[in-house]
């Protein structure tokens, strides 16, 4: 008897398990033949699986244009099923903007496809990406389970090519990382920056230069886009995006410069107000804390004054 309700237990049990790792993805059309899958504007979770990044795709004549491939070998599959089944046509490159694991991890699902990243990400994929991927097995779980590194095979570089009648520009940049690429679609004008622009989601800052980040700003603010894909937050049709970006880096910089300068401990920084105007992105508090961790120390040795030698 004991066996038998056990057996009705496990057939009405929900299916927490291999249910639970499909990715909530759905396509949201940002302009002609351009779609985006927008991730939630959250830390990394075993409840959001990773997905808390925005990855595109572009329809053109000759097939589908990805990019970034997402947070695992899960995601990455599941993007690449959703976009053939809902196209028809298969893809046909990857573009890559940063070696962060959220924007790269997928590429396992992206092996026999055209895997375009900058330099410099490459190398940040070859010799970060398995402390980045253990870190993920910690913060997301089973969601990972298979996730490997499969490196990128082609060279981004600057310049606009056609692609299936679409004229995709590539821009290489710096600032939120080594390398930074960004693809501007003058067909469409659809701008997608990567982690170079957060839109209601404070930046991150890990491998952070912050002159160069916003030297980069000025760059895309002077595009002509129409549509702007940021890294991380809602698709938007103005510059707002790259203003408060710019505006929270710098606000960011003077805090930490001004720390340093004042002779502040990390954990006193770490608890400066959030002013009004960011009281509604999202992380704003747990974002300042990592980037003290991230820049704070560098800040303070060049504070540092040699004591003077006494005759």
């Amino acid at each position: 008897m004991k066996r038998f309700y056990l057996l009705l237990v496990l057939i009405w049990m929900p299916t927490t398990q291999a249910d639970s790792f499909q990715y909530p993805l759905q396509a949201q059309q940002v302009a002609p033949d351009t779609y985006v899958l927008e991730g939630k504007t959250e830390d990394f979770s075993r409840k959001n699986g990773g997905f808390i990044v925005n990855t595109g795709y572009i329809v053109t004549a000759d097939g589908v244009v990805v990019i970034d491939s997402g947070p695992s070998k899960r995601f990455g599959e599941q993007q690449r099923a959703l976009i053939e089944k809902s196209t028809g046509k298969p893809v046909i490159r990857l573009y890559l903007t940063h070696h962060h694991p959220d924007h790269f991890l997928g590429n396992q699902a992206y092996a026999d496809v055209p895997r375009y990243v900058l330099p410099a990400s490459k190398r940040g994929m070859q010799q970060e990406g398995e402390s980045f991927t253990a870190n993920m097995y910690r913060m997301t779980g089973d969601w990972m389970r298979g996730t490997g590194i499969t490196l990128p095979d082609k060279t981004a570089q600057d310049g606009t090519e056609t692609v299936g009648g679409h004229a995709l520009e590539t821009i290489a940049l710096s600032g939120h990382t080594a390398g930074d690429l960004v693809i501007f679609d003058h067909t469409t004008g659809v701008l997608f920056s990567g982690d170079l622009v957060f839109n209601n989601r404070a930046a991150t800052t890990p491998h952070a230069n912050i002159d160069a980040w916003l030297q980069a700003l000025e760059k895309l603010q002077s595009l002509p886009f129409k549509v702007i894909v940021p890294g991380h937050g809602p698709v938007a049709q103005d510059k707002a995006p790259i203003e408060q970006t710019r505006d929270y880096l710098q606000w960011l910089i003077t805090t930490l410069k001004d720390g340093a300068a004042n002779g502040l401990d990390m954990n006193e920084v770490m608890q400066t107000p959030i002013p009004e105007r960011f009281k509604d992105v999202a992380l704003a508090r747990s974002e300042l804390q990592r980037s003290v961790s991230h820049l704070y120390p560098a800040l303070e040795l060049g504070n540092l004054q040699p004591a003077k030698q006494t005759e």
